[in-house]
Formats: structure tokens, C-alpha cells, sequence
């Protein structure tokens, strides 16, 4: 039997990262975002200057409607269709400054989404604070049932 010519390394014990709460994970994450209210995010992407993406599952966006001009993206395609160099990517995911503001429903997947963006190199993605639910409280633009 011969060894692959480049073996994955074995981690140790010691590489194991040590378990965290969602609670400590969300904070530790968070640190690293920029994260913006309704109003702000209105203005960034009406002014172009941020892609909104809606990672709310569909029943969700069926119930309470859509963000008009954001880009719906399922939570567990949302790396493969904002990483600039993939080949599965959206025509929106024009490169790694492009400004993304993560919308799930209350501001919680959202902040984890963003940071695994900012790990593909989208250095400037972020979430939306209080998620849909903010932005609809806050009277923001919205097509769909609750309109």
C-alpha cells in the first residue's frame, strides 16, 4: 500500500476547537460585522451602493412578502451563488468588494450567513439588524401578502 503523495493531516486533540453556545458565537461573529439598521440598508441599496440578499425560506416569503429588488438566495446556496470565482455564482456576485447585506427574519441566521461570506472574501458583507421583521416594522418597501 503507498501514501498519497500530499496526506490531509490527522488533527490532534489539540486543534479541536473547544464548544461554544450560539449565544458566545453569535457575539464572537458579530464583533467582526458591521451590521446596519433598515433604514440604512434602504438607502445603501437604493443608492446601489449594497446588494440586499433575502436568505428567508420560502413559506416565510410567502407569508410576509419580499424586499422589491432583493435577490432571493436559500441559506444553503448562499455561498455558492455570491462567491465571485464560482461557477454556480449569481450574475449579481461581481466581486469580492461588492457590499452585501445579509436578510433572514429577525437578524440571527443572517449574522452567521454574513460571516461566512466574509470567509469566501466578501470583506465587506454584513446582515441587517432585526432582519425582514425590522425593515417591515420601520415601514420599508415590501411586495407580497402583507404589503
Amino acid at each position: 500500500m503507498t501514501t498519497p503523495p500530499n496526506p490531509v493531516p490527522n488533527p490532534g486533540p489539540d486543534s479541536v476547537p473547544a464548544p461554544v453556545g450560539i449565544d458566545d458565537l453569535l457575539a464572537r461573529v458579530r464583533s467582526g460585522l458591521d451590521r446596519i439598521e433598515a433604514r440604512e440598508a434602504f438607502a445603501l441599496a437604493s443608492a446601489g451602493d449594497a446588494l440586499l440578499v433575502d436568505i428567508r425560506y420560502a413559506a416565510l416569503r410567502e407569508r410576509d412578502g419580499l424586499i422589491p429588488g432583493a435577490l432571493v438566495v436559500e441559506r444553503n446556496e448562499l455561498e455558492w451563488r455570491l462567491d465571485p470565482w464560482g461557477s454556480h455564482r449569481s450574475p449579481e456576485a461581481t466581486g469580492h468588494d461588492l457590499r452585501v447585506v445579509v436578510v433572514c427574519n429577525e437578524g440571527y441566521a443572517s449574522s452567521l450567513a454574513a460571516a461566512s461570506l466574509r470567509q469566501l472574501g466578501l470583506h465587506r458583507a454584513t446582515d441587517l439588524v432585526g432582519g425582514f421583521q425590522a425593515w417591515r416594522s420601520e415601514g420599508l418597501p415590501v411586495t407580497g401578502p402583507d404589503a
